[in-house]
């Protein structure tokens, strides 16, 4: 559970630090500024920013029953932010189950066993295929309209 906050609380840290330098110096603008950022910065690469995960069990569980696509994503990864974010998903976020590979091991063995024993994220699974950091256009194309 911390390892998925490690990325984001180093950052408001570190912005803190960045912005002290600014805010002693008497630039309460530039400071405000520059510990924005951070904060920003900490948000996006924070699990708030995905649905809420389930376990990969579940998951599959779900997906089986209602052909929807397994996401298996961690926190701090830039491609599934890419894949999060260029999908512009919104409301289609909530089409996909979403699994945390760091909060739960077995959709970690999972992806271990999909990459080749890497954690290569996001992996996607739809009806039993596997695709490795699909390109956000094919996964748009994988969440159907009427989920």
């Amino acid at each position: 559970m911390r390892r998925v906050w490690t990325l984001p609380v180093l950052l408001l840290v570190v912005g803190g630090a960045a912005a002290a330098a600014p805010a002693a110096g008497g630039s309460p603008f530039e400071a405000a500024v520059t510990l924005g950022v951070f904060v920003l910065l900490a948000g996006a690469m924070s699990p708030l920013v995905f649905p809420r995960s389930i376990g990969a069990v579940e998951a599959q569980r779900r997906s089986a029953v209602d052909g929807r696509p397994v996401v298996f994503w961690r926190p701090g990864c830039a491609f599934c932010m890419r894949l999060r974010l260029r999908m512009r998903l919104g409301h289609r976020a909530r089409r996909m189950y979403w699994v945390d590979i760091w909060r739960d091991g077995e959709g970690a063995a999972l992806v271990r066993a999909a990459d080749g024993g890497d954690e290569t994220v996001p992996t996607v699974l739809v009806a039993g295929r596997v695709y490795t950091n699909p390109d956000p256009a094919r996964v748009r194309e994988l969440v159907t309209p009427a989920g």
